[in-house]
Protein backbone atom coordinates (compact mmCIF):
# COMPACT_ATOMS: atom_id res chain seq x y z
CA UNK A 1 0.00 0.00 0.00
CA UNK A 2 1.35 3.76 -0.54
CA UNK A 3 2.51 5.32 2.75
CA UNK A 4 0.38 8.53 3.04
CA UNK A 5 3.22 10.70 4.74
CA UNK A 6 3.99 14.18 2.76
CA UNK A 7 7.68 15.66 2.37
CA UNK A 8 7.24 19.52 3.78
CA UNK A 9 7.59 21.18 0.34
CA UNK A 10 5.13 22.12 -1.71
CA UNK A 11 3.37 19.15 -3.68
CA UNK A 12 6.74 17.33 -3.35
CA UNK A 13 7.15 13.04 -2.73
CA UNK A 14 4.74 10.49 -1.47
CA UNK A 15 6.81 8.00 -0.50
CA UNK A 16 5.55 4.24 -1.01
CA UNK A 17 7.38 0.44 -0.29
CA UNK A 18 8.78 -0.60 -3.37
CA UNK A 19 6.97 -4.20 -4.41
CA UNK A 20 9.84 -6.95 -4.74
CA UNK A 21 9.01 -8.73 -7.99
CA UNK A 22 6.70 -10.77 -8.02
CA UNK A 23 5.34 -10.16 -4.86
CA UNK A 24 1.19 -9.82 -4.43
CA UNK A 25 2.01 -6.30 -2.75
CA UNK A 26 -0.67 -3.42 -3.93
CA UNK A 27 -0.06 -1.46 -6.56
CA UNK A 28 0.84 2.12 -6.15
CA UNK A 29 -2.51 4.19 -6.54
CA UNK A 30 -1.37 6.29 -9.43
CA UNK A 31 -4.01 8.59 -10.21
CA UNK A 32 -5.42 8.88 -14.14
CA UNK A 33 -4.83 12.56 -15.41
CA UNK A 34 -6.34 13.96 -18.79
CA UNK A 35 -3.58 15.47 -20.33
CA UNK A 36 0.20 15.21 -20.29
CA UNK A 37 2.28 17.34 -22.58
CA UNK A 38 5.87 16.52 -22.71
CA UNK A 39 8.17 19.38 -24.07
CA UNK A 40 11.72 18.67 -24.87
CA UNK A 41 14.06 21.19 -23.50
CA UNK A 42 17.23 19.96 -24.91
CA UNK A 43 17.98 16.89 -26.37
CA UNK A 44 21.34 15.52 -28.90
CA UNK A 45 19.31 16.66 -31.76
CA UNK A 46 17.63 19.77 -33.49
CA UNK A 47 15.80 19.37 -36.71
CA UNK A 48 13.56 22.64 -38.04
CA UNK A 49 12.22 20.59 -41.10
CA UNK A 50 10.53 17.69 -38.76
CA UNK A 51 7.04 17.59 -39.71
CA UNK A 52 4.28 17.31 -36.80
CA UNK A 53 0.87 15.49 -36.68
CA UNK A 54 -2.02 15.26 -33.98
CA UNK A 55 0.02 13.70 -31.25
CA UNK A 56 3.34 15.56 -31.90
CA UNK A 57 4.23 19.87 -32.60
CA UNK A 58 7.31 20.62 -33.96
CA UNK A 59 9.08 23.27 -34.30
CA UNK A 60 10.60 24.35 -37.33
CA UNK A 61 12.07 28.06 -38.26
CA UNK A 62 11.85 31.19 -36.63
CA UNK A 63 10.64 30.24 -32.53
CA UNK A 64 13.69 33.16 -32.27
CA UNK A 65 15.42 35.42 -33.52
CA UNK A 66 18.79 37.57 -33.32
CA UNK A 67 20.72 40.31 -34.58
CA UNK A 68 22.37 39.74 -37.74
CA UNK A 69 23.32 42.89 -39.99
CA UNK A 70 23.98 40.88 -43.07
CA UNK A 71 20.14 40.04 -44.03
CA UNK A 72 17.40 43.31 -45.20
CA UNK A 73 15.09 42.36 -42.10
CA UNK A 74 18.60 42.73 -39.99
CA UNK A 75 17.67 39.98 -38.14
CA UNK A 76 17.95 36.16 -38.68
CA UNK A 77 16.05 32.74 -36.96
CA UNK A 78 18.22 30.99 -34.59
CA UNK A 79 16.03 27.84 -33.84
CA UNK A 80 17.22 26.37 -30.87
CA UNK A 81 20.00 24.48 -29.83
CA UNK A 82 20.85 20.78 -29.49
CA UNK A 83 23.52 19.48 -27.45
CA UNK A 84 24.69 15.84 -25.31
CA UNK A 85 22.17 15.99 -22.96
CA UNK A 86 18.39 15.77 -22.68
CA UNK A 87 15.76 18.31 -20.38
CA UNK A 88 11.95 17.58 -20.98
CA UNK A 89 9.07 19.99 -19.42
CA UNK A 90 6.02 17.96 -18.58
CA UNK A 91 2.24 19.20 -17.84
CA UNK A 92 -0.32 17.29 -16.31
CA UNK A 93 -3.77 17.97 -16.54
CA UNK A 94 -6.44 16.46 -14.16
CA UNK A 95 -9.74 18.07 -12.99
CA UNK A 96 -9.17 21.21 -14.65
CA UNK A 97 -5.72 21.99 -12.57
CA UNK A 98 -2.67 21.70 -14.56
CA UNK A 99 1.27 21.24 -12.95
CA UNK A 100 4.65 21.64 -14.82
CA UNK A 101 8.21 20.07 -13.80
CA UNK A 102 10.79 19.62 -15.09
CA UNK A 103 12.70 16.49 -15.66
CA UNK A 104 16.74 17.02 -16.13
CA UNK A 105 17.64 20.01 -17.14
CA UNK A 106 20.84 19.09 -19.87
CA UNK A 107 24.30 19.63 -20.54
CA UNK A 108 25.32 23.37 -20.24
CA UNK A 109 24.60 25.92 -17.00
CA UNK A 110 22.25 27.98 -20.28
CA UNK A 111 20.97 25.66 -22.86
CA UNK A 112 17.69 24.77 -21.38
CA UNK A 113 16.70 27.95 -20.00
CA UNK A 114 17.92 29.31 -23.44
CA UNK A 115 15.74 26.89 -25.60
CA UNK A 116 12.91 27.33 -22.90
CA UNK A 117 12.81 31.33 -23.29
CA UNK A 118 13.34 30.66 -27.24
CA UNK A 119 9.52 28.63 -26.67
CA UNK A 120 8.10 30.91 -24.94
CA UNK A 121 7.86 28.55 -22.12
CA UNK A 122 7.97 30.30 -18.41
CA UNK A 123 10.63 28.56 -16.34
CA UNK A 124 9.08 30.44 -12.84
CA UNK A 125 5.60 28.23 -13.09
CA UNK A 126 7.89 25.42 -12.72
CA UNK A 127 6.31 23.26 -8.93
CA UNK A 128 9.02 21.02 -8.89
CA UNK A 129 12.07 19.14 -10.35
CA UNK A 130 13.25 15.40 -10.91
CA UNK A 131 16.60 14.43 -11.64
CA UNK A 132 16.80 10.94 -13.41
CA UNK A 133 20.19 10.58 -11.91
CA UNK A 134 23.73 12.48 -11.19
CA UNK A 135 25.33 12.07 -14.53
CA UNK A 136 26.01 16.10 -15.55
CA UNK A 137 24.84 15.77 -18.97
CA UNK A 138 21.32 16.02 -17.21
CA UNK A 139 22.08 18.38 -14.42
CA UNK A 140 24.67 20.92 -15.77
CA UNK A 141 22.06 23.10 -16.67
CA UNK A 142 20.34 23.16 -12.82
CA UNK A 143 22.75 26.37 -12.42
CA UNK A 144 21.30 28.67 -15.28
CA UNK A 145 17.62 27.08 -14.31
CA UNK A 146 18.15 28.55 -10.79
CA UNK A 147 19.57 32.14 -12.18
CA UNK A 148 16.32 32.10 -13.78
CA UNK A 149 13.89 31.15 -10.65
CA UNK A 150 15.88 34.30 -8.76
CA UNK A 151 16.47 32.19 -5.56
CA UNK A 152 13.14 30.77 -5.44
CA UNK A 153 12.94 27.72 -3.39
CA UNK A 154 12.63 24.44 -5.57
CA UNK A 155 11.64 21.09 -4.60
CA UNK A 156 13.87 18.73 -6.13
CA UNK A 157 13.09 15.47 -6.02
CA UNK A 158 16.64 12.79 -6.44
CA UNK A 159 17.93 9.31 -5.68
CA UNK A 160 20.47 9.26 -2.45
CA UNK A 161 22.91 7.60 -5.20
CA UNK A 162 23.17 11.20 -7.43
CA UNK A 163 25.65 12.82 -5.63
CA UNK A 164 28.29 9.43 -6.37
CA UNK A 165 31.29 10.47 -8.12
CA UNK A 166 32.42 8.46 -11.30
CA UNK A 167 34.68 8.55 -14.47
CA UNK A 168 34.64 7.01 -17.59
CA UNK A 169 38.05 4.56 -17.65
CA UNK A 170 39.26 3.73 -21.78
CA UNK A 171 42.40 2.69 -22.92
CA UNK A 172 44.76 5.55 -22.37
CA UNK A 173 41.98 7.66 -21.51
CA UNK A 174 40.38 8.93 -18.07
CA UNK A 175 37.70 11.32 -17.61
CA UNK A 176 36.44 12.41 -14.32
CA UNK A 177 32.51 13.15 -14.70
CA UNK A 178 31.89 16.56 -12.52
CA UNK A 179 30.06 15.45 -9.31
CA UNK A 180 27.00 16.98 -8.05
CA UNK A 181 26.94 18.59 -4.50
CA UNK A 182 23.94 18.93 -2.30
CA UNK A 183 25.47 22.03 -0.43
CA UNK A 184 25.71 23.74 -3.60
CA UNK A 185 22.26 23.05 -4.48
CA UNK A 186 20.83 23.97 -1.33
CA UNK A 187 22.94 27.01 -1.56
CA UNK A 188 21.08 28.04 -5.16
CA UNK A 189 17.81 27.49 -3.91
CA UNK A 190 16.72 23.66 -4.79
CA UNK A 191 15.28 21.72 -1.75
CA UNK A 192 16.39 18.62 -2.02
CA UNK A 193 14.16 15.65 -1.24
CA UNK A 194 16.08 12.07 -1.68
CA UNK A 195 13.91 9.26 -2.52
CA UNK A 196 15.75 5.74 -2.57
CA UNK A 197 12.04 3.79 -3.40
CA UNK A 198 9.00 5.46 -5.28
CA UNK A 199 7.44 8.46 -4.95
CA UNK A 200 4.21 10.15 -5.82
CA UNK A 201 3.83 13.88 -7.08
CA UNK A 202 1.60 16.21 -7.95
CA UNK A 203 -0.80 14.86 -5.49
CA UNK A 204 -0.41 11.56 -6.84
CA UNK A 205 -0.41 11.73 -10.19
CA UNK A 206 2.86 11.56 -11.07
CA UNK A 207 5.18 8.72 -10.18
CA UNK A 208 9.02 8.43 -9.71
CA UNK A 209 9.83 5.27 -9.93
CA UNK A 210 12.86 5.03 -7.80
CA UNK A 211 15.30 2.44 -8.18
CA UNK A 212 14.38 -0.14 -10.93
CA UNK A 213 14.55 -3.60 -10.66
CA UNK A 214 16.93 -5.17 -13.31
CA UNK A 215 14.91 -8.58 -14.07
CA UNK A 216 15.86 -8.87 -17.65
CA UNK A 217 18.49 -11.22 -18.99
CA UNK A 218 19.87 -9.14 -21.67
CA UNK A 219 19.73 -5.82 -19.97
CA UNK A 220 23.27 -5.65 -17.93
CA UNK A 221 24.28 -2.12 -17.68
CA UNK A 222 27.00 0.30 -18.17
CA UNK A 223 30.64 -1.49 -19.58
CA UNK A 224 33.39 -1.95 -17.04
CA UNK A 225 34.73 1.62 -18.54
CA UNK A 226 32.39 3.39 -16.33
CA UNK A 227 32.71 3.30 -12.82
CA UNK A 228 31.95 4.96 -9.25
CA UNK A 229 34.42 6.25 -6.33
CA UNK A 230 33.75 4.12 -3.30
CA UNK A 231 35.30 4.92 -0.36
CA UNK A 232 39.89 5.61 -1.98
CA UNK A 233 38.76 2.80 -4.88
CA UNK A 234 37.65 2.94 -8.23
CA UNK A 235 35.30 0.10 -8.56
CA UNK A 236 32.97 -1.09 -12.00
CA UNK A 237 29.55 0.64 -11.87
CA UNK A 238 27.00 -1.36 -14.00
CA UNK A 239 23.60 -0.29 -12.64
CA UNK A 240 23.70 3.67 -11.98
CA UNK A 241 21.49 2.98 -9.39
CA UNK A 242 20.17 6.04 -9.02
CA UNK A 243 18.59 5.67 -12.68
CA UNK A 244 14.55 6.80 -12.47
CA UNK A 245 12.06 7.19 -14.30
CA UNK A 246 8.76 9.47 -14.71
CA UNK A 247 5.54 7.52 -15.07
CA UNK A 248 2.21 9.51 -15.95
CA UNK A 249 -1.22 6.92 -15.76
CA UNK A 250 -3.10 9.00 -18.94
CA UNK A 251 -7.05 8.21 -18.22
CA UNK A 252 -7.90 5.01 -20.68
CA UNK A 253 -4.80 5.16 -22.51
CA UNK A 254 -2.35 3.26 -20.88
CA UNK A 255 0.71 4.62 -18.98
CA UNK A 256 2.88 7.29 -20.26
CA UNK A 257 6.93 6.67 -19.27
CA UNK A 258 9.71 9.16 -19.75
CA UNK A 259 13.63 7.87 -19.14
CA UNK A 260 16.16 10.12 -19.30
CA UNK A 261 18.69 7.49 -19.93
CA UNK A 262 17.44 4.79 -19.71
CA UNK A 263 20.22 2.94 -17.48
CA UNK A 264 18.63 0.49 -15.85
CA UNK A 265 17.42 -1.05 -19.20
CA UNK A 266 14.25 0.30 -21.10
CA UNK A 267 12.32 -3.09 -20.50
CA UNK A 268 13.23 -3.03 -17.08
CA UNK A 269 12.01 0.33 -16.69
CA UNK A 270 8.64 -0.42 -18.25
CA UNK A 271 7.95 -3.52 -16.76
CA UNK A 272 8.55 -1.78 -13.41
CA UNK A 273 5.96 0.82 -14.27
CA UNK A 274 3.77 -1.73 -14.72
CA UNK A 275 4.78 -3.72 -11.57
CA UNK A 276 4.29 -0.88 -9.32
CA UNK A 277 1.45 0.75 -10.72
CA UNK A 278 -0.71 -2.35 -11.73
CA UNK A 279 -1.63 -0.91 -15.10
CA UNK A 280 0.11 -3.37 -18.18
CA UNK A 281 -1.15 -1.18 -21.27
CA UNK A 282 1.82 1.19 -22.24
CA UNK A 283 0.82 3.96 -24.20
CA UNK A 284 4.01 6.00 -24.69
CA UNK A 285 7.95 5.42 -24.18
CA UNK A 286 9.79 8.66 -24.23
CA UNK A 287 13.46 9.57 -23.24
CA UNK A 288 16.97 7.83 -23.82
CA UNK A 289 16.91 4.69 -24.05
CA UNK A 290 20.80 3.87 -23.37
CA UNK A 291 21.49 1.69 -26.66
CA UNK A 292 24.24 3.46 -28.52
CA UNK A 293 27.63 2.29 -29.01
CA UNK A 294 29.44 -1.54 -28.95
CA UNK A 295 28.43 -2.36 -25.36
CA UNK A 296 24.53 -1.66 -26.12
CA UNK A 297 23.97 -2.65 -29.57
CA UNK A 298 23.89 -6.04 -28.85
CA UNK A 299 20.79 -5.47 -26.51
CA UNK A 300 19.28 -3.48 -29.82
CA UNK A 301 17.35 -6.76 -30.65
CA UNK A 302 15.25 -7.73 -27.65
CA UNK A 303 15.01 -4.46 -26.51
CA UNK A 304 12.91 -3.67 -29.54
CA UNK A 305 11.20 -7.09 -29.84
CA UNK A 306 10.34 -6.38 -26.00
CA UNK A 307 8.82 -2.76 -26.61
CA UNK A 308 7.20 -4.06 -29.77
CA UNK A 309 5.43 -6.69 -27.92
CA UNK A 310 3.89 -3.91 -25.61
CA UNK A 311 2.32 -2.00 -28.62
CA UNK A 312 2.72 1.46 -27.23
CA UNK A 313 1.18 3.73 -29.30
CA UNK A 314 3.76 6.52 -29.64
CA UNK A 315 7.81 5.64 -29.05
CA UNK A 316 9.84 8.84 -29.12
CA UNK A 317 13.27 7.70 -28.04
CA UNK A 318 16.47 10.33 -28.32
CA UNK A 319 19.49 11.32 -26.65
CA UNK A 320 21.38 8.34 -26.03
CA UNK A 321 19.43 6.28 -28.05
CA UNK A 322 21.92 5.94 -31.18
CA UNK A 323 21.29 5.95 -34.37
CA UNK A 324 21.47 1.96 -35.34
CA UNK A 325 18.44 1.70 -32.19
CA UNK A 326 16.57 4.33 -33.78
CA UNK A 327 16.41 2.66 -37.13
CA UNK A 328 15.64 -0.45 -36.01
CA UNK A 329 12.79 0.67 -33.82
CA UNK A 330 11.57 2.97 -36.68
CA UNK A 331 11.45 -0.29 -38.72
CA UNK A 332 9.37 -2.55 -36.08
CA UNK A 333 7.15 0.27 -34.53
CA UNK A 334 6.49 2.48 -37.45
CA UNK A 335 3.19 3.97 -36.89
CA UNK A 336 4.32 4.51 -32.97
CA UNK A 337 8.06 5.92 -33.70
CA UNK A 338 8.68 9.63 -34.13
CA UNK A 339 12.68 10.92 -33.88
CA UNK A 340 12.84 13.31 -31.47
CA UNK A 341 14.21 16.87 -31.44
CA UNK A 342 15.20 19.95 -28.99
CA UNK A 343 11.54 22.04 -29.05
CA UNK A 344 9.35 18.88 -29.97
CA UNK A 345 5.92 18.55 -27.58
CA UNK A 346 4.28 15.28 -27.37
CA UNK A 347 0.81 16.00 -27.01
CA UNK A 348 -1.22 12.88 -25.12
CA UNK A 349 -4.93 13.16 -24.27
CA UNK A 350 -7.12 10.82 -22.32
CA UNK A 351 -9.99 9.12 -23.86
Amino acid sequence: MCDSTRASVPDAARTAPRPAPGSASDPIGLAPVDEVRITVLMDNTYDALLVGDSRTRRVGFGPAAAPAGQFVSGRTSVGLLAEHGFSALVTVRRAGRETALLFDAGLSPGGTVDNAKRLGVDLTALQGIVLSHGHFDHAGGLSGLAAELGGRRMPMTVHPAVWTTRRVKAPGDVFEMPTLSKRALNAEGFEVVERRHPSLLVDGSVLITGEVDRTTEFEHGMPASHQARDGGRWRHDPLVIDDQALVVHLRGQGLVVLTGCGHAGAVNIVRHAQRLTGVDTVHALLGGLHLSGPAFEPVIGPTVAALGALAPKLVAPGHCTGWRAQHVLAAALPDAWVPSSSGTTHLLAAV
